[in-house]
């Protein structure tokens, strides 16, 4: 490949299929590098480090989980539909994730850990999604007055079990989707106006 057509797009598009061939731990900007055809230090001029490299690569797969969810955060509607809608959502693209190519969310799943500032921002951005929809709620008098970017952090900490890749080994549980309708209607009770 010419170094003049390289772009971070094709880098983590190819970063992407490396790792998917390779593994985390075994990934290497020269494997990238080799796999474009070009010197490793032409990577190293969009990507000055094998970690940032890693970062992008970790943002963008946690981009494809939020983006989505924006069309809830910014709809019509009753909010706790919309919210409702927005977990349903949430839920089904990760488990979509883990069901379709279980070694590559293992893959992503590591590579987001060990981007602390990435995830960060990923979790920021979700509950923020959240805490608009509550906003909206509680401007509609459908939810009850309260901090919303408070309750949208405490109610996505309390579905984590069913959005964490942590417990991803759970979500294939017959009983997965039961469980959290019954979470769902104790937080649908403390969000309704007295």
């Amino acid at each position: 490949m010419n170094d003049t057509v390289l772009t971070p797009t094709k880098i983590l598009d190819t970063a992407e299929d490396v790792l998917r061939r390779f593994g985390p731990t075994k990934t290497t900007v020269v494997d990238v590098a080799r796999a474009l055809g070009v010197s490793h230090g032409s990577v190293y001029r969009h990507f000055a480090s094998k970690a940032e490299l890693r970062n992008a690569v970790a943002e963008r797969w946690l981009l494809r989980v939020s983006d989505p969810l924006e069309e809830f955060a910014t709809a019509k509607g009753p909010a706790l539909d919309r919210l409702h809608r927005w977990f349903h959502a949430l839920m089904t693209s990760k488990r979509q994730k883990v069901g379709a190519d279980p070694e590559m969310f293992a893959t992503y799943s590591a590579l987001a850990s060990e981007s602390g500032d990435v995830i960060a921002e990923h979790i920021a951005h979700l509950q923020g999604q959240i805490a608009r929809i509550l906003q909206d709620g509680i401007d509609a008098r459908e939810i009850a007055p309260m901090d919303a970017g408070a309750t949208a952090q405490a109610i996505f900490r309390a579905t984590s079990f069913y959005h964490h890749p942590m417990h991803a080994t759970a979500w294939s549980d017959p009983g997965i989707d039961r469980s959290f309708e019954a979470l769902w209607r104790l937080l649908v009770k403390g969000l309704m106006p007295r």
